[in-house]
């Protein structure tokens, strides 16, 4: 018989004996659907969840470096003379030239802002002209700082969106309106927010912000602490090496033993990709415990069918089949359990992210291919790692004692 014809005449018989017990390969297929679903998804989802996170800390600003005081348990009198100066930030502008894009200082503040009637603490951020470049913010309306608002200590200020909203319902009417910090008038020349949003996380808050240049913040504070201070550096490669001469830097500045803490996004980013590649791994081995589980169903499943139709193998036994073709037959049999279980569990984990794209366009979720090929590749190795026992043992049986068998 040519091995062509045979391959054909198995899998028929196996399609004929499934597509006879529909219930039983439907429920036994399941437990593979389950499986690649989540396989898919999971993937999907640390894929997305990642991209996300990666995608907020890019946000921030690009080739970023920040640099603040670690007061740790320090004497308020000590740590007051330890905090990054705006001459530290000067200094760091003059020693690091054209290695750095732009150096800005941040004073941070509150205030007291009466909002419908009803007082609200806004966040009151010194700054200058800088600030917007490295912290990468979208101009909404108006215009950002320029120099001549530093130097002049100019009275005027940006808001975020958030606050312009509140307080006069959108960033075109909040253009060259008035708003009252610390008793005095500041002209509002510009609307901006945050190009990724950092959920609060970063000096501006999420419950609104302004800003003022920092000439003119620096009066309202007792001690002069800049916090943090925001480094841009020109090339991507020289980030490290500008990282540790800023460290170098403050350290240099002020008295020994003060700590700062110099940090840059390249770090942050390593971290939260090899968090999201720890929970990736952690969520699929999680997931093949369900595939694991389907191909033991398989197997048992297939036991009990081998027993089931011992008679049945006897007779084809005696008619001529050769261990090899009841062997491939029930093999086959596992594989279609398998491979159509797989099939349509990848048809609904592909499914879902690509709904929830046509749904809605804020967020793209992508659809891992390599989670498709891994997730069919092992749909079929369950299929003959589980099928192959049942199809030895229908293969093994004695054709006398299965034409016996009742």
């Amino acid at each position: 018989m040519p091995p062509l014809f045979l391959l054909r005449e198995c899998l028929r018989f196996a399609f004929q004996a499934l597509h006879a017990n529909r219930i039983r390969t439907g429920l036994t297929a399941l437990g593979l659907v389950i499986g690649n679903a989540s396989v898919i998804l999971v993937v999907t989802i640390s894929l997305t969840s990642r991209d996300i996170i990666l995608d907020r800390i890019r946000g921030i600003g690009s080739n970023l470096v920040m640099a603040y005081y670690d007061a740790g348990g320090q004497e308020m009198t000590r740590a007051a003379a330890d905090y990054v100066k705006l001459a530290d930030v000067e200094a760091v502008r003059r020693l690091l030239g054209n290695r750095i894009v732009a150096a800005s200082a941040v004073l941070n503040s509150t205030d007291t802002i009466i909002i419908d009637g009803q007082q609200r603490d806004v966040r009151i951020i010194g700054t200058d002209e800088y600030y917007a470049q490295v912290r990468n913010l979208l101009l909404l309306g108006g215009r950002f700082f320029d120099p001549s608002d530093i130097a002049l200590r100019q009275k005027v200020a940006l808001l975020d969106d958030k606050l312009a909203r509140v307080l006069f319902g959108g960033a075109a009417p909040a253009i060259g309106r008035i708003v009252k910090i610390r008793s005095l008038e500041f002209i509002v020349v510009g609307v901006f927010r945050e190009r990724t949003s950092t959920f609060g996380q970063s000096e501006l808050g999420d419950h609104g912000a302004a800003l003022i240049p920092y000439s003119v913040q620096r009066y309202f504070t007792e001690i002069e602490r800049v916090d943090p201070m925001y480094v841009q550096v020109r090339l991507a490669e020289d980030v490290p090496a500008v990282t540790e001469e800023i460290a170098t830097i403050l350290a240099s500045r002020h008295r020994p033993g003060a700590r700062y803490t110099v940090q840059n996004l390249t770090a942050i980013l390593e971290a939260a990709s090899a968090i999201a590649t720890v929970l990736t791994i952690v969520l699929i081995l999680i997931s093949a415990i369900a595939l694991i589980i389907s191909g033991i169903g398989i197997m048992n499943i297939m036991l009990v069918t081998v027993t089931e139709r011992t008679r049945e193998i006897g007779i084809r036994m005696s008619l001529g089949a050769s261990r090899r073709v009841i062997l491939l037959q029930f093999l086959f049999e596992a594989l279609l359990i398998s491979i159509g279980g797989g099939f349509v569990g990848i048809l609904a984990g592909i499914s879902v992210p690509v709904a929830a794209n046509m749904l809605q366009n804020e967020v793209y979720i992508p659809v891992s291919k390599l989670s498709i090929v891994v997730a069919f590749v092992v749909s079929a190795v369950v299929g003959v790692a589980f099928g192959i026992l049942p199809a030895n043992r229908a293969a093994r049986l004695n054709p006398t004692e299965a034409l016996r068998y009742e």
